[in-house]
């Protein structure tokens, strides 16, 4: 290997890397358990899928896009790396092999779109989220993994290398930028049936504190592999990893427990994730003290903010709003505030002494993703609504998009010992018939108790 390689960085970040992935399958059990059981496995679908949609796009342009050198003004990666061609074996990212940072950064592009799966649960054809994926991917992440996370000493990712916006791991780039998408693709698809009128409780709890539980352990991969080092940073982003979400489930569960008189598992869940996603920008750039202000911010905030919904009209069925944009845009802000300028970035936040540049230039980061990736997902939504149709028909929605989109269900209950079914409607018993089985009820219901009697 040539000079500077790092067989102990290597190894670190091929470990994140694959902490990462395991996320996707934890976020598809979290979003999984959350939507009512005849549309389970849609979810989990909906989120497997983009692991194969994404890797493949990968390879053949969108690390060349993200990560290739600018072609235009820090917006865009040039294609000098189709296929990953041009990238030879012992080519150097930093410490590690190119391959290895092409890979961690692989799983980023893999859990961005899957995000967004969660505000559209319960009335999406799987085909059509097929074809969003693989367009949005293109027009939307990979431009956007480009600006935030592209450095080229002053010449790469615009917002990254000239605006000086400090995105450690991806607080704007997939958070914020999930988040809105989520968002405007809920205006496309409109409400869900019965939406404010039946309810729409998750059906597996269980299945959520799963889900919540893979994500965090994979979240360390996520923040502490952003250092693509095995160094004091990256311990440093463990560690306000782990506070953070900590800080932010207590602030979550201390606002649900003042609204609602009662600590919900569902709560805890949720106000995990919150946190994750808000340390997820910061996690390389504040102390723990600060870890532990924005996790308590971002648990309060968001879980506040998922009510949203219901007062401003729009059927985010997941909370992918409430708990992705708003918490990565908290965690993005708050770097203004709270940056050290002592871990791994040198910028300092306004609490130590360094004004309100910081701050611009993170709300900078914040308003521009938020807004492309807004309208380009709308766009696009839009465009495969008016084609080939984006949502179900509402009776498909109505008996369960599992049966009519993947002729299977996640549980099978003909084994679970179900009483037999009424007869059929078109075949009604007559009066006498009736009379003769009630009686013969009232019969058997009399030996029973009889026995019971003189039973020792």
């Amino acid at each position: 290997m040539p000079a500077g390689f790092s067989a102990g960085d290597t190894a670190f970040v091929l470990i994140s890397a694959a902490l990462v992935m395991l996320m996707t399958p934890g976020l598809a059990f979290f979003y999984g358990g959350m939507v009512r059981a005849k549309s389970t496995l849609n979810m989990l679908s909906m989120c497997f899928v983009v692991l194969a949609i994404v890797s493949v796009l990968w390879v053949l342009y969108g690390y060349s896009l993200s990560f290739g050198s600018d072609a235009f003004h820090g917006l865009i990666g040039n294609l000098d790396h189709l296929g990953m061609r041009g990238i030879g074996r012992d080519e150097l990212h930093g410490s590690i092999p190119v391959t290895v940072f092409a890979v961690f950064q692989l799983m980023f592009a893999v859990i961005t779109p899957a995000l967004v799966s969660g505000a559209i649960a319960d009335r999406a054809r799987f085909t059509a989220w097929t074809l969003f994926v693989t367009v949005w991917a293109t027009v939307v992440y990979f431009p956007v993994a480009h600006w935030v996370f592209s450095t080229d000493n002053g010449r790469g990712g615009w917002l990254v290398d000239r605006v000086g916006v400090i995105d450690f791991a991806g607080g704007t780039a997939v958070h914020v930028n999930a988040g809105v998408a989520g968002l405007a693709l809920c205006l496309v698809l409109d409400k869900r049936v019965g939406f404010r009128k039946h309810p729409m409780r998750p059906h597996s709890l269980p299945l959520v504190m799963l889900g919540s539980g893979l994500l965090w352990f994979g979240w360390f991969g996520f923040n502490a592999g952003s250092a693509l080092a095995a160094d004091g940073v990256a311990g440093a982003a463990f560690l306000n990893t782990q506070i953070a979400t900590a800080a932010a489930m207590l602030g979550w569960l201390a606002y649900v427990r003042a609204r609602n008189g009662a600590f919900t598992s569902l709560g805890a869940a949720s106000g995990a994730v919150a946190g994750l996603v808000a340390i997820t920008p910061a996690c390389g750039s504040v102390s723990v003290l600060g870890s532990i202000v924005i996790g308590l911010v971002a648990g309060a905030v968001c879980a506040a903010a998922v009510s949203l919904k219901y007062r401003l009209g729009f059927d985010d069925s997941l909370d992918v709003v409430g708990v992705h944009a708003v918490g990565g845009a908290i965690g993005s802000l708050l770097i203004g505030l709270l940056a050290t300028g002592h871990v791994g970035e040198s910028a300092r936040g306004l609490f130590y002494g360094g004004g309100f540049g910081q701050l611009g230039r993170q709300a900078v980061g914040v308003v521009v993703v938020a807004c492309y990736s807004f309208v380009l997902s709308w766009l696009l939504g839009l465009a495969i609504q008016r084609t080939i149709g984006f949502r179900v028909a509402e009776e498909v929605e109505v008996v369960g998009i599992d049966q009519t989109e993947h002729a299977e269900t996640a549980y099978d209950f003909t084994a679970s010992g179900a009483p037999w079914p009424e007869p059929p409607a078109s075949r009604p018993r007559s009066r006498s018939r009736s009379r003769s089985r009630g009686m013969a009820d009232g019969l058997a219901a009399a030996v029973r108790k009889a026995l019971r009697r003189r039973a020792p």
